[in-house]
């Protein structure tokens, strides 16, 4: 009789140990939920890495290149060299979309 009830205790605790460990908040969920938030964060973390290198290569070339330093002053800031013309393109105005035109006002006068 004894040690039936002891194997019942026995058995109760191992039932309520597997449930804490395969169901609760607290158990295999939690560790699945942070291995997957872990593996998210590397693979940004990659990416990033990726980033500061393309940067830290962009960075030296502007450190150390003069050519790197004219073709961005030229692209974002519009440079143009010594001994350099700049010639602007501009089309024929009846080669514009008539819709993309401004729209010409004139002033007329209300007589009123």
């Amino acid at each position: 009789m004894m040690i039936r009830i002891v194997a019942a205790i026995l058995f109760s605790a191992l039932l309520a140990l597997h449930y804490r460990l395969w169901i609760s908040d607290s158990g295999m969920q939690e560790v699945w939920r942070l291995e997957n938030a872990v593996a998210e964060q590397e693979q940004e973390n990659a990416g990033l890495k990726e980033r500061n290198r393309t940067l830290a290569a962009e960075v030296q070339d502007l450190k150390e290149g003069r050519t790197a330093l004219e073709e961005r002053a030229r692209t974002d800031l519009g440079m143009v060299g010594l001994n350099e013309t700049f010639f602007q393109v501009v089309p024929p105005q009846s080669a514009v979309d008539p819709e993309s035109r401004p729209e010409q006002r004139t002033a007329r006068a209300d007589a009123g």
